[in-house]
């Protein structure tokens, strides 16, 4: 699960992450369902954006714009990814916690920064095209390759 933050002037609510995976690496804010309880991935995106930045949204709030398979991730994992963008602005810079720093970036500097390489070559890419959208994609993530994208429905 990732949330695309923005504030009020159209700039990325960044996380330098400072651990694994994309330790060192600037990505939107996200994480795991909670299977256990029966999470939704929309519950799950708003739960996600309190506990990482404060920032009290409802699932209301948020636009899933797309779903990825991706396949072997990392070289040893496959995911299902839901991606959010937020419709309400966020115009404060959460604190710095255990799980890194924040930064607000616009999207026409993101390529100079440090990003995880599916970050770089498929996520801002989808986000780009498709942020008011829905598309749903696979991605073939095999170490060693470029990354494989490919789009199994528009809507």
């Amino acid at each position: 699960m990732l949330v695309f933050l923005e504030n009020s002037q159209g700039e990325h609510l960044l996380l330098l992450r400072a651990k694994p995976p994309n330790l060192g690496a600037w990505s939107p804010i996200g994480g795991k369902l909670e299977t256990s309880t029966g999470e939704s991935p929309f519950e799950c995106a708003a739960r996600e954006t309190f506990e990482e930045t404060g920032f009290q949204i409802t699932p209301a709030d948020l636009h899933l714009f797309a779903m990825i398979a991706e396949k072997a991730y990392e070289g040893q994992s496959h995911w299902l990814l839901f991606l959010f963008r937020c419709r309400r602005p966020m115009d404060t810079l959460p604190p710095e916690f255990a799980e890194g720093k924040f930064a607000f970036y616009p999207r026409s500097t993101l390529d100079k920064l440090n990003l995880p390489e599916t970050d770089r070559t498929a996520l801002w890419p989808t986000y780009d095209r498709y942020r008011d959208r829905f598309v749903a994609l696979r991605a073939d993530c095999e170490p060693g390759r470029p990354v494989d994208v490919v789009v199994e429905q528009v809507c």
